[in-house]
């Protein structure tokens, strides 16, 4: 009897070793494969570690990096406008054709503040911003978002405290939006956090709900009630001045045509009086009577039937014609 022991079958009958080689090639291909190819949406690019450190950036499209671990991809959305909250939340992010929908719940740690003339006021706001460094987004700071917070707070309440009430909610609103914008970049920069701020926008701006938003609300009726009765007196104003104005300016041509008619009247009386004096200096006689004769004239041409007499009442002076006298005389001819 032999004491050789026949060998143990690992294999299936049946199955070669090269089959099962050909099977782990394919099944390792197909792993590296899909460890292989990535996509990068159109609004993200792509961060590439290489044994955990960085290594490039990418674009978006159909990308590929080394398999089986050696390389990893994070893809982070430089494209998008995020935004965020300040002292309210929103519950439902509005999208294409959907309002936006808020939340009841409130922060006044975030939201209260003090303004330079020692008043309280609840300022709410947002923040739009996007990333513009995806290796300084994913490697320089930790706590990202809470980072953005801190800083965005602390901008708002300097710019804040720096103005009264009246100009945070009236004329330096636009203003602390825009410098609030300026700053927030400036420190996002310096800690190198890869955002930058596209928009800041004030919200809601009232005084803390009790006693204080009930004087706040009455000044507030108060300055509405000056400016209406400023803007009526305004109104008035440039309702009465045109036409006193045109009434004046009317005067004026008046009196002005007035002058110039009493001018030429004058002129006109001088001219008649010189050429008059000049034939009284040819022919004094006939130049008076042919004045007496005028006025005469002048003085009976609107009267009929006038019967001069003499200042003694002694006789009818036979000047005008009596009616009927015409025909009475040529009868007794």
């Amino acid at each position: 009897m032999s004491n050789e022991s026949s060998p143990q079958r690992t294999l299936p009958k049946g199955v070669r070793p090269i089959t099962v080689v050909a099977i782990l090639v394919v099944l390792l291909v197909a792993a590296g494969g899909s460890t292989t190819v990535f996509s990068v949406d159109q609004t993200e690019e792509s961060v590439i570690l290489r044994f955990g450190q960085y290594n490039r950036t990418m674009g978006p499209g159909l990308r590929w990096k080394l398999p089986f671990g050696i390389e990893d991809n994070y893809n982070v959305p430089t494209q998008q406008v995020q935004t965020m909250n300040f002292g309210f939340r929103t519950a439902q992010a509005g999208e294409s054709g959907r309002r936006t929908v808020y939340s009841d719940q409130r922060f006044p740690e975030e939201s209260v503040m003090l303004t330079g003339d020692l008043n309280i006021v609840d300022v709410e706001w947002i923040i739009q911003y996007r990333i513009n460094d995806p290796r300084q987004w994913l490697f320089n700071v930790e706590e990202r978002e809470q980072t953005i917070r801190d800083i965005s707070q602390s901008v708002i309440n300097q710019l804040v405290g720096d103005r009264t009430i009246f100009d945070v909610i009236g004329s330096e609103r636009a203003r602390i939006e825009t410098e609030g914008q300026i700053q927030m970049n400036d420190f996002f920069n310096e800690y190198g956090l890869g955002i930058r701020v596209t928009q800041v926008r004030l919200q809601n701006i009232v005084p803390p709900v009790g006693r204080v938003q009930d004087a706040f609300e009455d000044v507030n009726r108060a300055v509405q009630d000056m400016n209406r009765l400023i803007n009526e007196g305004r109104e008035e104003y440039n309702r009465e001045i045109p036409r006193v104005r045109g009434e004046a300016e009317r005067s004026v041509e008046e009196a002005r045509g007035y002058r110039a008619r009493r001018i030429n009247e004058a002129t006109g009386d001088t001219d008649r009086f010189l050429e008059v004096l000049s034939a009284y200096s040819e022919d004094p006689e006939r130049t008076r009577r042919r004045l007496y004769i005028e006025t005469m004239e002048a003085i009976f041409r609107n009267h009929d039937n006038l019967t001069l007499i003499d200042r003694t009442l002694e006789n009818v002076l036979p000047i005008l014609n009596i009616p009927g006298a015409a025909g009475a005389i040529q009868g007794t001819r």
